[in-house]
């Protein structure tokens, strides 16, 4: 088989089961809440560790990447996501949990910050845009089919079972990898260590200090997280060989619109899976398997549609057609924030199948803006930030998340504090709702695709 079609299969089985397992996690946590009998921020952090770390390596790993070798930090990223989600399935505490997932995150940063430029070095320009559309379509798959199959397997194999599907997942793409060739990296140029890590540290101080808000701690730490981003950025437009190329924000407009509205839809709609789930298991009394199955209704119209709104996209401007679809997306999270304890499930189905179609109508425009923003020699990194956007929106999503329930409901348990749960829960969708409403003009504020 030809090397390029290896590097493929081997990046798109990887890029399905890291997003996967992101998502499957959010079903199975009332089983590990009951087990280790964790508070309402806690039971967060199991979400919340994975993306922060994904989200502070990902770039930094992309880059180092770039240099050292593409495959040596795949492969490398794929037995430290192997090792510690076997490690997650024999924790012993919350806290080990936890600091696993984190170390999962870190494996899962260093397999997407390369999946994405193999192929884009791999395959010629004519079909790079065809390739790296195979590898978008396995992670939003992978982020789709997470809550129907970890609620499968959790109830009936326990969650434990769940974080030991990447040992059998990740074979097929590690035994490809070690067969294709390494690519030439690029010897003569430095790793940025200094912004790789004022870059992480600022996103570990925004996340956490979200969590930690109604303290003082909390305050200082996001006031410092967004000193060191502002510092970060000053200092990666300066220098020759940036961890993050700070041009093609300043330069342009589309590129730079079209990844804050990203940002902003992952930001809003992230922890409704995570929510949702709660809800319907410690609220509605169902099952991990009944609840994913119920969840599914969001991903299935995302799949019937973004094929859809693509090809709409490549006839009007893509800008008008993600814009209605972020529109469409605030208007569900209103409807969500209205959710009673008595709310039938045929109701909370019709808000899921609105808020499917407003995801379904924004993303491949959207992506499509990205692309089209840039020459085709900068698809790679066209990729890999809007991934990075993605990740980091997912991650402020959950710190959010963990914010309201720090005020709302403290340290107690959720099954102990229904009316709280629900309070906090309306609360999350109002914000989020207001986050989307505010992307529907930065939607819009962007220029036209070339």
């Amino acid at each position: 088989m030809d090397q390029k079609y290896v590097i493929l299969i081997a990046s798109t089985i990887a890029s399905f089961f890291t997003p996967f397992m992101a998502s499957a996690v959010n079903v199975a946590i009332p089983a590990i809440e009951e087990e280790f009998e964790l508070n309402a921020i806690f039971i967060a952090w199991i979400s919340t560790a994975f993306l922060l770390s994904t989200a502070m390596f990902l770039v930094p790993m992309g880059k180092l990447g770039d240099i050292k070798g593409r495959k040596k930090i795949f492969v490398l990223g794929l037995f430290i996501f192997v090792i510690s989600s076997f490690l997650c399935s024999i924790s012993l505490s919350g806290e080990m949990l936890v600091i696993f997932r984190f170390f999962q995150g870190f494996g899962s940063a260093m397999v997407g910050g390369t999946a994405m430029a193999m192929l884009s070095s791999a395959f010629p320009q004519r079909e790079r845009g065809k390739v790296l559309g195979i590898n978008t379509s396995a992670v939003y798959i992978g982020l789709s089919t997470g809550p129907l199959l970890g609620g499968i397997i959790t109830q009936n194999f326990g969650w434990r079972a769940l974080f030991s599907l990447p040992l059998f997942l990740a074979l097929v793409p590690i035994y490809l990898a070690l067969k294709f060739k390494e690519e030439n990296a690029v010897k003569e140029e430095t790793f940025d260590a200094i912004g790789s890590i004022m870059f992480s540290i600022s996103l570990f101080m925004l996340i956490y200090g979200f969590s930690s808000i109604p303290e003082t701690l909390g305050f200082f730490l996001v006031s410092l997280g967004i000193i060191l981003l502002i510092i970060f950025t000053l200092i990666e437009s300066r220098i020759p060989e940036p961890v993050l190329n700070m041009n093609l924000f300043r330069k342009n407009i589309l590129f730079t619109m079209s990844n804050l509205a990203a940002l902003l839809n992952y930001s809003a709609t992230f922890a409704v899976a995570f929510l949702i789930s709660l809800y319907l298991q410690f609220v509605k009394g169902l099952t991990p398997q009944e609840a994913g199955l119920i969840l599914l209704t969001q991903p299935v119209v995302m799949a019937i549609l973004s094929p859809i709104s693509g090809w709409i996209s490549d006839r009007f401007e893509p800008k008008v057609v993600a814009s209605i679809g972020m529109a469409f997306t605030s208007f569900s999270l209103f409807l969500f924030s209205s959710l009673e304890i008595e709310t039938p499930i045929m109701v909370l189905l019709i808000y899921l199948l609105l808020i499917g179609s407003g995801f379904g109508l924004f993303t491949s425009p959207n992506t499509n803006a990205v692309m089209s923003s840039v020459e085709k020699k900068f698809y790679g990194l066209a990729s890999a930030t809007l991934a990075t956007m993605r990740v980091i929106g997912q991650a402020l999503s959950m710190g959010i998340v963990m914010l309201i329930f720090a005020v709302a409901i403290g340290t107690a348990r959720i099954k102990d504090s229904i009316p709280e749960f629900m309070i906090a829960m309306r609360m999350a969708f109002t914000i989020s709702a207001i986050l989307c409403f505010f992307g529907i003009f930065v939607s819009l504020a962007r220029g036209k695709v070339r």
